[in-house]
């Protein structure tokens, strides 16, 4: 406890938030007056709050997945995630934790778990994963009745946003006082964010992150939603992370940007004295075998699906290419020290670490099997009419994720079926609800 104990002293601490990241990828946990938190030897959370559907729900198969007596975990904090609450009326600082069974044992249901053992695959190869988070949000009118659309928030000339305003300096200066507080916010975090852009949307922003481990980048991620909903409600606005959040709006992704390390030399294996290394391509190659059944961990709300459709700035093919954004699997033009994959299917609406996870799983199933990729794609793809190559709805992409031994075994069997359980039982919810597009051409017309 000496550098949680420092760090709290030094900050003049009052209140803790123990925090840990949930099915969905929310925070749960407990608060605690410092003295409190100091002195307890080891903190306890039903582990029943790691399967919770977002609507409160449990899953249909819960007691298949959880002790029936509904037992507690133990929570390690990792003191690597310590940083201040710059929005808490009182000094309140934040830790994000491990959790681990009455056994000892690193829990199988929760979500660092699973990216720890990714990581340690790829140890066990000699090699460190590198990656870069990019996230997509947009900025709307509070919105407390969900039976009305969402308006995108009006920025300080009190005007809302009716054309597509990519990449422009004045749009984003609309927003400038909630980008002051975002990035003073972020700052106080130690969050290692980059530029800043407005994305096609309207009040539509991007993030960038610089690359760097995969697990702090999943934490400070994970760190920034919380960020940024807060800065949002700070400016009486809401700061959302919906994959599909209007009709007529592009989707907000969480592009993941990826490459490796030899941890002996140091170098980037995918570059071989100037040109894609074979690691590269067999890669590339796994991230396109196995994305269609790893797909509803990179979009795993029932919302997400409205996402992927075509010519609405979202991949729906399996395809590659260099420097190609109509590609799911694009590569960025770069120098050979920086060659690197993006993978452009996730929605900002994931959880990042099994999101980052099973990105990396992927790609090291794909250099085990020593995969190869198709073509890249050319010019004329990018006019082509596009097939979707995805699944349209959150239960077809359970039932492909079923059928992949592959992925089960790397994220475990009981995570898979605990996941399952859980998004089963959201679509299911979701599945009772009905539209008012159903109202509106089907009540007297069928």
């Amino acid at each position: 406890m000496g550098v949680l104990e420092d760090f709290l002293k030094a900050n003049g601490i009052t209140e803790i938030e123990s925090t840990l990241p949930d099915m969905t990828g929310n925070a749960r946990g407990k608060f605690y007056p410092t003295r409190k938190f100091l002195s307890e030897e080891e903190g306890r959370l039903p582990e029943t709050v790691l399967v919770q559907s977002v609507t409160g729900d449990w899953a249909y198969n819960h007691y298949d997945i959880v002790d029936a007596r509904d037992r507690d975990m133990i929570l390690v904090p990792d003191t690597n995630t310590l940083r201040i609450v710059p929005w808490a009326d009182e000094p309140t600082a934040q830790v994000i934790n491990d959790c681990y069974d009455t056994d000892g044992k690193p829990h199988p249901l929760a979500s660092r778990t699973i990216l720890r053992h990714v990581l340690s695959l790829f140890e066990k190869e000699g090699l460190r994963p590198v990656i870069a988070p990019e996230m997509e949000f947009y900025l709307i009118q509070k919105n407390n009745d969900p039976d009305y659309e969402l308006k995108p928030a009006a920025g300080r000339s009190g005007r809302r946003e009716t054309a597509r305003r990519s990449y422009s300096i004045d749009a984003a200066n609309e927003f400038n006082p909630v980008i002051d507080t975002l990035y003073a916010y972020c700052e106080a975090q130690n969050l290692d964010v980059d530029t800043l852009i407005h994305e096609s949307g309207a009040a539509q922003m991007e993030i960038n992150f610089l690359h760097g481990d995969p697990l702090d980048l999943a934490d400070q991620v994970f760190v920034f939603k919380r960020t940024m909903r807060e800065t949002a409600i700070k400016h009486d606005i809401h700061a959302t992370f919906m994959a599909k959040p209007m009709q007529n709006e592009p989707g907000s992704a969480m592009h993941i940007h990826q490459s490796l390390i030899d941890i002996k030399t140091g170098k980037n294996i995918f570059n071989d004295n100037g040109k894609y290394s074979e690691a590269f391509y067999n890669y590339l190659g796994g991230l396109q075998k196995y994305t269609p059944n790893a797909i509803s961990f990179f979009a795993p709300n029932v919302n997400s699906y409205r996402r992927f459709a075509p010519e609405m700035a979202a991949p729906v093919n399996m395809k590659w290419g260099i420097d190609d954004r109509t590609a799911g699997l694009r590569i960025p033009a770069s120098s050979p020290e920086a060659f690197r994959i993006e993978n452009r299917f996730p929605g900002s609406d994931c959880n990042p670490y099994l999101a980052i996870a099973t990105s990396l799983a992927c790609g090291y199933l794909g250099i085990k099997e020593k995969l190869r990729p198709t073509e890249p794609s050319g010019e004329e793809a990018a006019i082509e009419i596009e097939e979707i190559e995805l699944a349209r709805t959150l239960e077809e992409a359970l039932r492909l994720l079923e059928d992949c031994p592959e992925i089960c075994n790397i994220m475990g069997q009981q995570f898979v079926d605990a996941y399952i359980g859980v998004k089963r039982s959201e679509f299911e919810t979701f599945n009772k609800v009905i539209s008012s597009w159903e109202r509106e051409h089907l009540l007297l017309n069928v």
